[in-house]
């Protein structure tokens, strides 16, 4: 399981889902493995050009690394929310990583920048520019500080559109990923996503042709979310009947349905192990 990636992604986002899936008795013998990507959650922060290409390496080495916990997983299934669920398509449709099933949970693919507004040359300069601001020494961590890492901003995000249902942030996971943005080197990465530079493909085409390139291979669920914001429903929605999704359906939730509503998620996950491993 592999969180979606965000100013504040964690590990945690996925542990209610897990202890559903593994406790249930099953044919199956489920065992779950939460991973946090390079720069965020509870992983070393160490200052590097984090991009997409680095993201990707990390999931296909974590996944086929000798010394990896997945290394005797005849039936690895893997689940992805947001940007990691793309990621992981893009990395199985070059066969780097060959799962016997993939969940895309709320998929994504742009940052929240390019997604508003855009990437033509004059952006990406803009982009440039803050990027290369937010990594830097003082003035770095003062935008960071403004941007991200602030109560007050987190609980804003979560609560206009990582949440469907403002009463669901509660002061202790705005708390908790507020912490989370203070470990040494929180701001790399953050800067890198909100900058696109985290983005696996640059458009709906791309998009839609990771999971196409996934056709054949192994059964896909994309689990779209009611209440994800406009432009990331779009893309959702995009992959309803789309070529190499064998199965659509939709959760309540925004951007992370698997945190907020996570029996529901469990429940669907659940019933799409069952389909595709034990009818």
């Amino acid at each position: 399981m592999i969180p979606t990636i965000s100013d504040v992604s964690t590990v945690e986002e996925w542990r209610s889902v897990a202890r559903d899936i593994v406790k249930r008795d099953s044919k199956v013998n489920w065992q779950a493995t939460i991973v946090d990507w390079p720069g965020l959650g509870y992983s070393d922060r160490p200052k590097m050009d984090y991009d997409a290409n680095v993201m990707e390496k990390f999931l296909v080495d974590f996944v086929n690394s000798p010394d990896s916990p997945l290394r005797n997983s005849d039936d690895l299934v893997v689940f992805g929310g947001g940007h990691a669920a793309t990621i992981l398509a893009r990395a199985a449709k070059k066969g780097l990583v060959k799962p016997r099933a993939f969940a895309a949970v709320a998929p994504t693919w742009a940052g929240p920048l390019p997604i508003v507004f855009g990437r033509d040359s004059n952006m990406e300069t803009r982009y440039g520019l803050l990027r290369g601001t937010m990594r830097a020494p003082a003035v770095g961590w003062m935008m960071y500080n403004m941007l991200v890492s602030n109560e007050k901003s987190i609980q804003s995000q979560y609560k206009s559109h990582v949440y469907s249902d403002p009463e669901n942030v509660t002061p202790s996971i705005v708390k908790s990923r507020y912490a989370l943005t203070k470990r040494t080197g929180a701001r790399y990465v953050p800067a890198a996503f909100l900058t696109g530079l985290l983005d696996p493909v640059k458009s709906r085409e791309e998009f839609l042709g990771l999971f196409a390139g996934l056709e054949g291979k192994f059964p896909v669920i994309v689990v779209s979310s009611e209440g994800a914001p406009k432009r990331s429903k779009a893309e959702m929605e995009a992959l309803r009947g789309a070529r190499g999704v064998t199965k659509f359906i939709e959760v309540k939730g925004a951007l992370l349905p698997q945190e907020e509503y996570p029996s529901v998620v469990a429940e669907e996950l659940y019933r799409f192990l069952q389909e595709s491993f034990e009818s």
